[in-house]
């Protein structure tokens, strides 16, 4: 699976590129990092929520970087969750922002069938990756994850409020909501 998706950070690149750079950041906005610890100059393990409260774990090696610019990893080893991605930190045509892209590649443990009940428990990779850009851009501008009085516990909210895709509404709620 291949999931693409961008945000601008109203912070210079080189801000931006540092802070997710400091890979033990990233479990402070990606909701399903449990932990990211740098094991040496390029190397880091990783451990992440699955579905069915169960944890993937793998390690990843920074594969190319140009400070400021960009980081492109991979995953080594044997790897629960076999992945690769690049992350770039674009200047912003306003001179103070920055556009972040990010380009993830992995396997679903389960192919198909995984995939499938990932989203039936609202967890679809799409969705995550976009939440995750949007609290990254929270915590660069603002120091903190902006949440609700709905849902203030973070990760822990994702089991009582599953978040999925708008879907458009079967023909039985349909029929029922046209009921007197």
């Amino acid at each position: 699976m291949e999931l693409t998706a961008a945000t601008t950070v109203r912070k210079p690149a080189t801000e931006v590129y540092a802070f997710w750079r400091d890979l033990e950041n990233l479990a402070t906005f990606m909701t399903h990092l449990e932990q990211v610890r740098v094991t040496g100059e390029r190397t880091s393990h990783w451990v992440a929520g699955a579905p069915f409260g169960e944890d993937v774990e793998w390690d990843a090696e920074i594969v190319d970087e140009v400070p400021g610019g960009r980081i492109a990893w991979r995953s080594i080893g044997n790897a629960d969750v076999p992945n690769a991605g690049t992350v770039r930190f674009v200047p912003a045509p306003d001179g103070v922002s920055t556009e972040v892209h990010v380009v993830l590649v992995y396997d679903i443990p389960g192919g198909a069938v995984g995939k499938a009940v990932a989203k039936y428990f609202g967890e679809e990779p799409h969705q995550q990756l976009d939440d995750d850009l949007r609290r990254f851009k929270q915590v660069l501008e603002t120091g903190e994850v902006v949440r609700s009085d709905g849902a203030p516990w973070g990760k822990r909210a994702r089991k009582e409020f599953p978040q999925r895709p708008a879907q458009p509404l079967s023909d039985a709620e349909l029929a029922k909501g046209a009921e007197p």
